[in-house]
């Protein structure tokens, strides 16, 4: 077993590593060579502005490239409890802003030709439990009726037709969701950006940031620049040098393992139309098929990676394959890796400006669909001056109750206890 990224093996770096320093002066300098920040450059830079992407790794090195390739409808957060929470109205938008987020990257792919293997191939969302199935029955009507979105059930006697697995008792079937191979896209949007005007700059990463009368002066490790405006889109890597943000953006581990290349006819039993496919849990499991190997992911553990805990999850992860499809007992694992996600303490995706800085951050594993159109959007308003109208700049982004948490996550082994409690009572 390789403890890395299968999907960084299917790729080449579209720079490498760029030994020139920062340019002196830019229009915005941008926080993060992933998929909010390349997004963000591309339609800045084509908007006639002077962009530089700052990356402390390698472009895509993060989450934008750890994931599972799954560009979804939504949000981490169920529709239901965000009609009750927002109003109506607004919840409608947002809604709507996830389905635009999904033909965003498929433009981006179609315009730029980048070759990601992205297919509408649509989402399954598996019911643990018959209590589970009964509110995907709700579920159906609620989309119709509050955002005109069709879904259709799969009842537990027609599970064969969409998955070999006998462990689920129904699902949910949303046709619009798609998939991809992430590291390839992030690599296209990279070369897209660079296409477009965007200075990229790998391993500089951003140690302060100071605010002199209305510029800012950026220090990297590349060297310092001058920018009249600054976008972070660090996501779930947010650190210390924007502490502001920091405290909002709570870094939470999610871990995959990639199995050896099944037969095509092993492979199409387990999944037979090559659905993204996530459960019901909280402390869920997601899979999905890339080239007849099994990708397969889930909270094995709630810290960020490292070496330890992508070990650790890695056997827990084969454990939990091996429950939903027995007939992979056999079958090797060749790839595991982790990535950290970026989860806001509401949950919701947030945008907008604090201390002059602009930012996009808190897709909650919703990333590869809305990191991509929100980078796109917020650069959009920047251009237009109208950031403050954006729809997800009409929420509140909050920190944590009574401020006890200084971006260090302390509490996650209680988080992850409270949601294995949920499972178990729900």
């Amino acid at each position: 077993m390789k403890f890395s990224n299968l999907w960084l093996d299917t790729v080449d770096s579209p720079f490498g590593v760029e030994v020139a320093a920062v340019p002196g002066r830019v229009d915005v300098a941008i926080i993060g060579g992933g998929l909010t920040g390349l997004s963000a450059g591309r339609t800045l830079a084509s908007g006639g502005l002077k962009v530089a992407v700052l990356e402390a790794h390698t472009v895509g090195w993060g989450a934008s490239s750890r994931n599972g390739g799954m560009v979804l409808t939504g949000m981490k957060l169920p529709m239901q409890v965000v009609v009750n929470r927002y109003g109506r109205d607004l919840a409608r938008i947002f809604f709507q802003q996830s389905i635009e987020s999904i033909s965003t990257v498929e433009q981006i792919v179609r315009e730029e030709h980048i070759e990601c293997g992205f297919s509408r191939a649509g989402h399954l969302l598996v019911a643990n439990k018959s209590a589970h199935f009964k509110s995907l029955e709700k579920e159906v009507d609620f989309m119709e009726k509050e955002f005109n979105h069709e879904v259709q059930l799969v009842p537990k006697k027609d599970m064969w037709i969409e998955i070999g697995s006998d462990l689920y008792f129904g699902a949910l079937v949303d046709r619009m969701s798609a998939g991809l191979n992430p590291a390839q896209f992030v690599t296209g949007l990279a070369r897209a950006a660079k296409n477009s005007g965007v200075s990229i700059h790998e391993h500089a990463r951003v140690t302060q940031i100071k605010r002199k009368n209305a510029l800012f002066s950026i220090e990297t490790g590349r060297g310092t620049l001058i920018a009249d405006s600054v976008l972070v889109g660090t996501s779930g890597y947010t650190g210390a040098a924007t502490r502001q943000l920091q405290r909002k953006i709570i870094p939470i581990g999610s871990y995959i393992i990639a199995t050896e290349k099944m037969p095509e006819e092993l492979a199409k039993v387990v999944s037979p139309r090559n659905r993204m496919i996530f459960d019901y849990k909280h402390y869920l499991n997601y899979f999905r098929l890339w080239d007849n190997r099994l990708i397969f992911g889930g909270r094995a553990a709630f810290f960020p990676e490292n070496e330890r805990t992508i070990e650790k999850s890695a056997k827990i992860l084969r454990q939990e394959m091996i429950r939903v499809f027995p007939q992979l007992r056999d079958v090797a694992i060749e790839y595991a890796w982790g990535g950290t996600l970026d989860f806001a303490f509401d949950r919701m995706p947030h945008l907008g400006e604090t201390d002059g800085m602009y930012y996009s951050l808190g897709y909650a594993g919703h990333g590869v669909a809305m990191a991509t159109h929100l980078g796109k959007t917020l650069a959009e308003s920047i251009l237009a001056h109208n950031v403050k109208d954006h729809p997800f700049a009409q929420i509140p982004f909050p920190g944590a109750p009574l401020g006890l948490y200084n971006g260090i996550p302390w509490f996650l082994p209680l988080a992850g206890l409270w949601y294995k409690i949920l499972d178990w009572v729900e």
